[in-house]
């Protein structure tokens, strides 16, 4: 029994380690992206086309 909770043990250390590796190279990667100049202009357009279809309609009732 002793040797079964050890190797659960060190099954859950090992996954969550290369688990922790993972999710930090998928955040380094979304990071380069969402800050690639292409992607901030798109979402400029983005923000500005919403802002014209529904923050319009607010500053004129306002």
């Amino acid at each position: 029994m002793r040797v079964f909770v050890l190797g659960i043990a060190v099954g859950y250390v090992l996954g969550s380690r290369a688990g922790r590796e993972r999710y930090e190279q998928l955040v380094r990667a979304y990071r380069r992206v969402a800050d690639h100049p292409m992607v901030q202009g798109a979402a400029g357009v983005v923000r500005a086309k919403l802002g014209e279809r529904f923050g319009g309609d607010r500053q004129q009732g306002g």
